[in-house]
C-alpha cells in the first residue's frame, strides 16, 4: 500500500473498532438494549406484519442463527418479541415484534440517531457526508452483492 492507501485503511479500521462500543454504550445506558438488539427490533418494526423468519432476520443482521436465537431468547424474556412456528413451513420459526417491543424501539430511536449525529454525521461537511454515503454504498455492494443485509431503518426516526 502507498501512504494514502495505508492512511485510508488504518482510518477505516479505527472507525470499525471504535464505533460499535460507543453505540452499545449509549444504547445500554439509555434503553437497556445492545446496539444489536436495537437493530433486531428495528428490522422487525419495518418488516411486513412486524414479522420475519429467523433465517431472514439472521441474514439481515449478519448474525449466525445461534447468536440470533440467543438474542431473541433475551428479547422474548423481556416481552419485546415472540417466536412461533412459521405457518408456511413448520420447520421454520418466525419472530414477531410485540407491542412492548414496538414501544421500546420507538423510544430508543431518538437517542440512537442523536448518537449517530454526535459521533459521525455532525463532524462531516455536506460534501464529506455525500462521499461517505458513496463510499459505504460501494463497499457494501462489494461485501454484500446480493443485498442480503439491509439497513433496519431506511431514514429518519421510526414513527407510529
Amino acid at each position: 500500500m502507498d501512504e494514502l492507501e495505508s492512511r485510508a485503511w488504518r482510518g477505516l479500521i479505527r472507525v470499525i473498532e471504535l464505533l460499535p462500543p460507543a453505540l452499545d454504550a449509549q444504547m445500554q445506558r439509555d434503553s437497556n438494549l445492545t446496539h444489536f438488539e436495537f437493530m433486531v427490533l428495528s428490522m422487525l418494526r419495518f418488516a411486513p406484519d412486524s414479522t420475519l423468519r429467523m433465517t431472514a432476520l439472521a441474514q439481515g443482521t449478519n448474525a449466525s442463527l445461534a447468536r440470533l436465537s440467543h438474542v431473541c431468547s433475551r428479547l422474548e424474556g423481556r416481552g419485546l418479541v415472540e417466536r412461533f412456528d412459521c405457518p408456511a413451513d413448520r420447520r421454520a420459526t418466525n419472530v414477531r415484534l410485540t407491542a412492548a417491543g414496538n414501544e421500546c424501539v420507538i423510544a430508543a430511536a431518538p437517542g440512537h440517531f442523536a448518537t449517530a449525529r454526535a459521533l459521525v454525521i455532525d463532524h462531516l461537511t455536506p460534501e464529506q457526508l455525500a462521499s461517505l454515503a458513496e463510499i459505504t454504498e460501494a463497499l457494501g455492494l462489494r461485501l454484500d452483492p446480493e443485498n442480503r443485509t439491509l439497513p433496519a431503518v431506511e431514514s429518519g426516526t421510526p414513527t407510529e
